[in-house]
C-alpha cells in the first residue's frame, strides 16, 4: 500500500513531483531506498536526453572568500531566460562557485585537462609501479588517472556539502528537476598574491 505520507516523505529526501514518487514507490513496491534510485535513474535519463540542447542564456556568479583574499567567476548556461531567474537555478550557480573556492578544481572535464599535464601525471603513475607487466601497468595507471581526475575536474570531484555526490550528480538532478539543459561553462580562480609577476 502506497500511502500519501510515503510519497510525501520521498518527495521531501528527492524533490521530485508527486506522480513521478508515486509511480517510484509503486514501481518499487513500496521500497522507499529502491524507489529513490529509480528516480535518480530517471533524472539520468531526463538529464542524458537534454544534454544535446543547446544552453546560451544562465549566470555568471561571483563568490569571493577568506575576507577577500580569494574570488571565483563561474559561468553557467541554460536554455531560457526563464529558468535562469528561478532560485533552484541560482543556489546551483552558488553551490557550483562555493565548491570550486573549496575544491579548487583545476578545469571543468576531464577533456580539458592539459596534456601536458596529463603526460606528467602517467608518468609519476607509471614511476610509481615500475616492473609490473605492461597490460597490468596499463590498468593501474587507468586507475591513478581516474583517481587523479577525481580530484582536478569539476565534475568528478564530490561535492563539499554532500561528498556522497559528485558535481555532476548535483547537475544531474538540478537538470532533471528544471527540466533544461544546465552546462557549467568555465570558471576561475582568483588568489591574492597568485598572479604572474609582470616582466621586467
Amino acid at each position: 500500500m502506497i500511502t500519501a505520507k510515503l510519497v510525501q516523505e520521498l518527495r521531501e529526501k528527492t524533490n521530485a513531483g508527486m506522480m513521478d514518487c508515486k509511480r517510484a514507490l509503486e514501481e518499487a513496491k513500496g521500497d522507499l531506498a529502491a524507489a529513490e534510485v529509480v528516480l535518480r535513474k530517471r533524472g539520468i535519463a531526463t538529464a542524458a536526453k537534454k544534454a544535446g540542447r543547446a544552453a546560451k542564456e544562465g549566470a555568471i556568479a561571483s563568490y569571493i572568500h577568506l575576507g577577500g583574499k580569494m574570488g571565483v567567476l563561474v559561468e553557467v548556461n541554460c536554455e531560457t531566460d526563464f529558468v535562469a531567474k528561478t532560485e533552484k537555478f541560482k543556489d546551483f550557480v552558488k553551490d557550483v562557485a562555493l565548491h570550486i573556492a573549496a575544491a579548487k578544481p583545476v578545469c571543468v572535464t576531464r577533456e580539458e585537462v592539459p596534456p601536458a599535464l596529463l603526460e606528467k601525471e602517467k608518468e609519476i603513475a607509471r614511476a610509481q609501479i615500475k616492473g609490473k607487466p605492461p597490460q597490468i601497468l596499463e590498468k593501474i595507471v587507468e586507475g591513478k588517472m581516474d583517481k587523479y581526475f577525481s580530484t582536478i575536474c569539476l565534475m568528478e570531484q564530490a561535492f563539499i556539502k554532500d561528498p556522497d555526490k559528485t558535481v555532476k550528480d548535483l547537475l544531474t538532478a538540478t537538470i532533471a528537476e528544471l527540466g533544461e539543459n544546465i552546462v557549467v561553462k568555465r570558471f576561475t580562480v582568483y588568489e591574492l598574491g597568485q598572479g604572474e609577476a609582470p616582466s621586467e
